[in-house]
């Protein structure tokens, strides 16, 4: 990297990409068609976490694919106005710009669909800055802290569980949604980074059923994992490792919207272990910052 340029101190690996987000205080079944309201901005989980590790005083580079079509501009010009550093992009010039499509009802999620073809397309072709120089190499790999989420392929994610690049790095996983828990197994299997889960991610994860958090992430340890976060929207959160697991209530909150909620507990509990936090101060912290986030009105 340029002497002139700052180190980022945290690389977000994962989607990048444009939400659209539908919400409606109203009940919604299959074929309703009720008012509320619908928004658009930057999303997908690497660069939320890259959101909200800025708002934090961090410095995080975003390492995904991003099209060169008028949407990736936009998008990676919005990036940039928020302090995030987009030198290290993907720029395929024949694929799309990725997006993400949600309904949210006053109860959580309804339905979404995430269209990440782009990201999964362009493969391992993200990591070249590991690999070139720019972050690291065979010989100097990266040794900061790595934020990644599920939305790569399983084959890559596999190959990253195990790659000498990210031997020293401190690796934060995530595994994107319920959908795609079983894309993070290589990571339990070889204990491998700190994973942040959802009780029903983590019982996909373990083939099983958990009925509380604290039971999940015991659960996760005795199946390899080094360390784990589990939470359960608004019931008790559970944190484990090496020295036992404890419980948080997360604070009780009026519920305004859901999508990026895990995205922002992940970042504030990387934001303040970066920062110094011992490990009840920093699980805390982010529930508390997700009970914020979930409790404000997108108004984006």
């Amino acid at each position: 990297m340029s002497a002139s340029l700052p180190r980022p101190d945290i690389l977000c690996i994962g989607s990048v990409h444009w939400d659209v987000i539908g919400r409606t205080g109203r009940d919604i079944g299959l074929g309703s068609d009720v008012p509320g309201r619908i928004t658009r901005g930057p999303g997908g989980v690497a660069l939320n976490i890259a959101m909200t590790l800025q708002r934090y005083g961090r410095q995080p580079a975003l390492l995904s694919a991003v099209g060169q079509d008028a949407e990736g501009e936009a998008l990676v010009a919005a990036c940039a106005g928020l302090g995030l550093e987009v030198r290290f992009l993907y720029r395929p010039a024949d694929l799309p710009t990725d997006q993400y499509m949600a309904i949210e009802g006053p109860s959580g999620l309804i339905a979404s669909i995430a269209d990440a073809h782009s990201l999964e397309t362009a493969g391992a072709r993200i990591l070249a800055p590991l690999h070139d120089g720019r972050l690291g190499d065979a010989t100097a790999p990266y040794d900061g802290v790595v934020a990644l989420d599920g939305n790569l392929t399983p084959a890559l994610l596999a190959r990253i569980a195990g790659a000498d690049i990210f031997a020293r790095a401190d690796l934060r996983v995530a595994p994107a949604s319920p959908g795609k828990a079983e894309r993070l197994r290589p990571f339990l299997d070889r204990g491998r980074g700190v994973l942040y889960v959802n009780r029903e991610e983590a019982g996909l994860l373990c083939g099983a059923r958990f009925a509380d958090a604290a039971t999940a992430a015991r659960a996760m340890l005795e199946r390899g994992a080094r360390r784990v976060l589990v939470t359960d929207g608004a019931g008790a959160a559970a944190e484990g490792g090496p020295d036992g697991v404890i419980q948080r209530h997360p604070p009780q909150v009026m519920l305004r919207r859901v999508t990026g909620a895990g995205d922002t507990f992940m970042a504030a509990h990387i934001a303040a272990e970066m920062g110094g936090a011992g490990r009840i101060a920093a699980f805390e912290q982010a529930l508390a910052a997700a009970a914020r986030y979930v409790a404000i009105e997108d108004a984006t």
